[in-house]
């Protein structure tokens, strides 16, 4: 356990003095503080779905960029050896490079709690599905920061890392689009797997234990699949 807190905390420090995590808080505060002030004081709309499906399309693109580092730029420089070493086990790196970066996810998301108390102000927000949305927002970040570790641990090059994960997101964001062409059974299969079509009702209140499953064993699978990378010479 020692080790596990020695371990998150060098990653913690490591992801919080590169310039590249403030710069992506800072570029997402920036887009999402533009389309909340715009809805409210222009839309006069007092509500934070848009702001939520925006902040998705965020992480989805933002996500890729934070966790390229974690296992590629560890490879090149040969300092991955060096770290599986140590007394903390494979599961134990993974957890802490996949914490690390999802407290970034919490710090971008933290100043825009403002947003809905600034719409208790001007109107009468509907509290459940802010905190539905929130939680939608966390599910699909630690999903996909899940993957992009796996993919930044299949590699050296972290633009590679980078490049694949975004792919990837991309291409389980728009699947519902391609699944509503296919014929049944298919269509239903392939809209399941996409993201969207299971961030959609958390963004708007909506809660089901599918979509939590969904997002939970996407999760598990892409630290699993982080976990087993590392064993790769």
């Amino acid at each position: 356990m020692n080790g596990f807190r020695a371990m998150l905390g060098k990653e913690l420090q490591a992801l919080y003095t590169s310039p590249l995590a403030w710069a992506v808080i800072a570029m997402f505060l920036l887009l999402t503080g533009y389309t909340f002030s715009a809805w409210l004081i222009v839309g006069q709309n007092a509500s934070l779905v848009r702001v939520i499906h925006q902040s998705a399309v965020l992480l989805l693109l933002f996500m890729p960029v934070i966790t390229m580092r974690a296992f590629a730029e560890e490879r090149r420089h040969g300092t991955l050896a060096l770290l599986l070493s140590t007394p903390v086990d494979e599961v134990a790196v993974v957890l802490a490079k996949f914490l690390a970066s999802l407290s970034l996810v919490c710090a971008m998301l933290a100043p825009t709690l403002l947003y809905p108390v600034l719409l208790d102000h001007f109107g009468h927000p509907d509290w459940g599905t802010v905190q539905a949305g929130y939680l939608g927002l966390l599910l699909l970040a630690a999903a996909l920061c899940a993957l992009g570790l796996f993919l930044s641990a299949l590699t050296t090059n972290q633009l590679v890392a980078a490049v694949t994960s975004l792919g990837l997101g991309m291409l389980m964001w728009v699947l519902d689009s391609l699944g509503r062409m296919l014929p049944a059974p298919f269509d239903v299969l392939v809209v399941n797997t996409s993201l969207i079509a299971h961030f959609t009702p958390l963004s708007v209140g909506v809660v089901y234990l599918s979509d939590l499953g969904y997002f939970l064993s996407l999760t598990a699978l892409g630290l699993l699949g982080a976990v087993r990378a590392l064993a790769r010479p």
